[in-house]
Formats: C-alpha cells, structure tokens, sequence
C-alpha cells in the first residue's frame, strides 16, 4: 500500500529585543550576567516589569559584592542599547522612573539547593521542562521559528545600521510554513508588525517586503503563492513599553521551539542555572540535539522531572514521534545510564560552564530564540560519537 500524504501548515512567530517582553528579559539577564561577573555561586531570581516611562526590578538575589552591582545603570544602559532614546514617544533611557524591591533569597529556598557535597545540589525548584531537535533545518530546529527569528535579526540590524531609519525598537514576525510528510515546502504567509516613525504606510511595507525576500529566498520556500501582512492595523507608531507594557519571562515559546512539541510553562530569563527551569531546559535541548545529530533519530524531545532540593531527576522520557533508527528503550536506558548525560543540577552547570560563561552571556541568549544559534554550550554537538558507541552504531 502507498503511503498516505500528509499536508499541515504550522506557524510560529518570533519578537524583537525592542518588544516590552523582551526589554525586560534582557534587563534580567543583564542584572544576572552581572551577578555572576561577581560571584559564580549567586543566586538569581530577577524579573523586570516595564511601562510608560517606568521599570520595575524585584525578585530575590544573593551575592557576594551585591554593592557593586548598581541594577539601575544596568537597565537604563540595556534600554539605551536597545535604542530606546527619544523621550518624545514616552520611554528613554535617560527619562525612564526607576524602582528597585530587590531582596535576598528566602532561606528555605537556599536550603534546598546548597549541599556540602557539590554534586548533591539541589534542584533549585520542582516542575519538568522539555528540549527537542528535528531535522527539519541544519540548525536542528522547526522551520518556522527560525524562518521567524532570522527575519527580525535583519530587520534590527537594518534599524541599528540607519539602513532604515524610520524602524524603531519594537517588532513582532510569525511565518507560516506548509509541510508535506513533515517536510517544509512552502512558506504560505509572512506578518511583520514593525514600529515605525510616522511615514507613509506604502514606504514601509515596500521596504519591509523587500526585506522579507532578502531573508527568506534563501530558503528557496517563498512562492507567487505567498502571502505578505506588514503592520495590518496600518499603522504602528506607539510602541514599546509606552504602547503596551511587558514582564520578565512572558515568551516562552518564542524563546523555545516556536509552539512545536512540549513546554513545561517555566520561564528562562533572569535565573541563575541553579534553577532547573534553565538549566536543565538548556540540557535537554543538548541531549536532543545530540540523540539527532548522532542520526539515532529524526525528531527528538526530552522530558526531564525534578523535586526542589533533590539532585537526582525524578523522570527522564524520551519521545521519537516514531523516528528512532534504533529501539527507542535503548535510548532511554543510553540517557539513564549517566554515563554520556548527567542531569543532575551541579552537573549539567559543570558540563555547560552554566555559571562561568565565556564567549556568551545570558542576556545574549534571551535575544531571538535561545536555541537554533551557535555558540551557546548548548547547542554543541559534541557527545556524537559516544551516542553512536553507546547505540552499536557503526
């Protein structure tokens, strides 16, 4: 019998570092790499709200020389960063009203986390959380959330190179891609909500049109077919924290796989790796990654359990959506093994350099996906051989 086609269209969508969301997830985690800058064991739990002329930091930290971490520098210097600097559309870096009601980490928390013995740290709180990786792109990601991410890449760097120079800070894209057989063959409609200065509606959506095929040609997936939305409302002059406000940690799945498989609903942005809801969301998506670099599978997602205070993970699943090329128990024994993989929380932050970051910082990662881009520890495929080894694989 021939196999039946399958035909689904699925959307994901992406948001700029200048998004109210976005602002305050990269103060979080500008606030966190600074935090670890001075002391690698912090603890950091740092959220950020935004509004009209305002931002709010509050959470809990514990850190040694907290007194030369002065949070409102590093705010006002993230918005100035992000080009927010003109007083006149109701949030600047040098106009902003600050409030701070940072505190201490509550001790009960600290004592589930802090163990004599190093690898016996504790999860910092309970919850599952996901890491996945498909073959559907060369960055092992869906293709719809990196089609989404590379769009407002460029854009931002067009805003902050004057290329165009009536974009201002806050965006949004989503792209729809039509599969066949769970293969991407055509994207079937692109949106682009840009901030913008007050110009003519047909200026913008001929430049940023223009844009979108710079990007995504290249994909080779663009047809007569597609379909393109820029600013739909017709007009986008109010934005960023003026025009609606934003809090740490509220794009989750911008920030994961775009809506594809699982998500365990923890936020990333301004937490310490002693916090599972990073760090072992990072580990996972290393694990998948590597399980589907290693061609053990074409599609990977990992579910990973803790209970706060215990080191040891509660549950490790392993889900192939039916792609394994090997039976799917001998990857779940391979991971709970331990020899290649270790999740316990002091582990995988020793494996991943999670405390001690070179080359990278947090507040880098929280900026188009932190997964699908090079350089992040994560995103290493470095355990290949050993999962091929492990799975009698020649």
């Amino acid at each position: 019998m021939s196999k039946l086609m399958t035909r689904h269209v699925y959307t994901s969508e992406s948001v700029s570092e200048g998004h109210p969301d976005k602002v305050c997830d990269q103060i979080s985690d500008a606030i966190l790499d600074a935090c670890l800058a001075q002391d690698p064991k912090a603890h950091v739990g740092c959220e950020t709200a935004v509004g009209p002329n305002l931002v709010v930091n509050l959470g809990e930290i514990t850190c040694e020389n907290w007194d030369k971490i002065n949070p409102q520098v590093i705010a006002r210097e993230v918005v100035k960063d992000i080009g927010y600097d003109d007083p006149s559309e109701g949030f600047s870096y040098d106009t902003f009203n600050y409030i701070c009601a940072i505190h201490g980490q509550a001790p009960d928390i600290a004592m589930g986390v802090n163990r004599e013995r190093y690898e016996d740290q504790g999860a910092g709180d309970q919850g599952m959380m996901f890491g996945y990786a498909s073959r559907a792109t060369h960055q092992l990601m869906p293709a719809s959330i990196i089609f989404a991410h590379h769009l407002l890449e460029e854009l931002t760097r067009l805003r902050k190179e004057k290329v165009i120079e009536y974009l201002r800070p806050d965006s949004k894209s989503q792209v729809s891609v039509l599969h066949e057989n769970g293969k991407a063959i055509e994207i079937t409609s692109v949106v682009i909500s840009h901030q913008t200065r007050d110009v003519p509606m047909e200026l913008i959506r001929k430049d940023l049109i223009q844009v979108a095929h710079e990007v995504l040609d290249k994909t080779g997936l663009l047809t007569n077919r597609t379909e393109f939305f820029v600013n739909p409302t017709g007009r986008f002059v109010i934005g960023g924290p003026c025009g609606d406000s934003g809090v740490t940690g509220r794009k989750i799945i911008v920030d994961s796989y775009g809506g594809v498989g699982s998500h365990g609903g923890g936020a990333f942005s301004g937490k310490d790796p002693s916090k599972v809801d990073r760090s072992a969301a990072y580990y996972a998506r290393y694990v998948a990654k590597n399980i589907v670099a290693a061609k053990l599978a074409d599609k990977c997602e990992i579910q990973v359990a803790y209970a706060i205070g215990v080191s040891k993970p509660l549950s490790i699943n392993v889900s192939t959506y039916g792609t394994a090329k090997i039976d799917e128990d001998k990857i779940d024994h391979i991971l709970m093994d331990g020899a290649i993989f270790d999740f316990r929380p002091a582990m995988m932050i020793k494996d991943m350099g999670l405390t001690t970051p070179k080359g990278w910082s947090y507040r880098e990662s929280c900026n188009y996906g932190h997964f699908g881009r090079e350089g992040f520890p994560w995103e290493k495929t470095d355990r290949v051989d050993q999962l091929r080894t492990a799975a009698e694989l020649k």
